[in-house]
């Protein structure tokens, strides 16, 4: 592991996640990113990953990867073996980027995007091998949470989509393979539909941001943490099951409890709204040490699922024997 190259172009937030994933496994890391402070906010988010990522671990850890920056991306892709484009969601941004990419980069490497929204026939538009690239879209933050989507377009490679799932594996992550091409893939489609809700709902006076987020983590949050949507409604159903379930509570799917085909309009007046009732939920917290509060919790929460390896907890325990063999 120690010898292989991760390229990160485009080191915010989410390539910085990236970045620390890869270098914390054993990678080599490079990072291209025009911005003057990326290297500080990658190393202050890499201190945060360092004190939370070997805590999921009941072995030891491979030895760390080493880490550079560069100033140009030809320096960055060259002999990689995983390249991650995590640049602005503009399109043409990204054309341009994999253009540069695909003139350096060796052909053998994978070659992932981080996009959210864009599905990759769109991102493989004019593209130099189009068959090399694949979206791999990851959730923050990248070095703890392990659920990345892989979505292949129609000129992916199919050996290219095994092989970025094999690596992923190996950083103990979570390969979901999206079955079909589909704007904003799994994930985001849920969490765009619950936005929609919560903007409702703080817009006609029914809650606060902080109530709202209280209805997630003290509820619904903690029981998805661990079984997702359909397994927590499949218990719902008790001993009937599933069908059970959707005959007792199907047919409220037609009661008008959410507004999910509409959405309000974002006024100056609701987002001055939005702001100053999370800066009163948070504003307290520096960033840093919200994000510092988010890992201990997702820790403490990951931890507690290995004891009963079930659902991350389970991925965890099995990524801890791979390393343990690997020593």
């Amino acid at each position: 592991m120690s010898n292989k190259t991760a390229a990160i172009i485009g080191g915010g937030v989410i390539g910085g996640g990236w970045a620390a994933r890869f270098l914390l496994n054993g990678w080599n890391v490079r990072v291209y990113d025009l911005a003057d402070d990326a290297e500080r906010k990658i190393n202050e988010m890499l201190d945060n990953a360092r004190g939370s990522l070997p805590q999921l671990a009941d072995v030891k850890m491979p030895p760390e990867g080493a880490l550079s920056f560069v100033a140009d991306v030809k320096s960055a892709v060259e002999n990689a073996d995983w390249i991650q484009e995590s640049v602005p969601e503009r399109i043409e941004i990204k054309h341009s980027v994999f253009k540069e990419i695909q003139n350096h980069a060796p052909e053998s490497a994978v070659l992932g995007s981080s996009t959210s929204g864009y599905k990759p026939s769109v991102l493989q538009q004019g593209a130099t091998r189009p068959g090399q690239i694949l979206v791999a879209h990851p959730f923050n933050p990248v070095y703890l949470l392990p659920l990345v989507e892989v979505v292949a377009g129609a000129e992916t490679d199919p050996a290219v989509v095994d092989r970025a799932c094999e690596i992923l594996t190996l950083i103990g992550m979570k390969p979901l393979k999206v079955r079909k091409e589909i704007d904003a893939h799994i994930a985001d489609r849920f969490l765009e539909a619950v936005w929609r809700e919560g903007l409702w709902l703080i817009k006609d006076g029914v809650a606060t941001t902080e109530e709202i987020d209280d209805a997630i983590r003290y509820g619904f949050g903690l029981r998805w943490a661990q079984m997702g949507l359909f397994e927590t409604y499949r218990v719902a159903g008790g001993e009937a099951g599933m069908a059970h379930f959707i005959a007792q509570f199907g047919p409220c799917l037609q009661w008008p409890w959410t507004k999910l085909m509409d959405v309000p309009e974002l006024t100056d007046e609701l987002v001055d709204t939005i702001a100053t009732q999370s800066d009163e939920q948070s504003g307290m917290h520096s960033i840093r040490e919200l994000e510092r509060i988010r890992d201990n919790n997702l820790v403490a929460i990951m931890r507690g699922l290995k004891q009963t390896d079930w659902g991350a907890g389970q991925l965890l325990n099995e990524h801890d024997q791979r390393m343990k063999d690997a020593t």
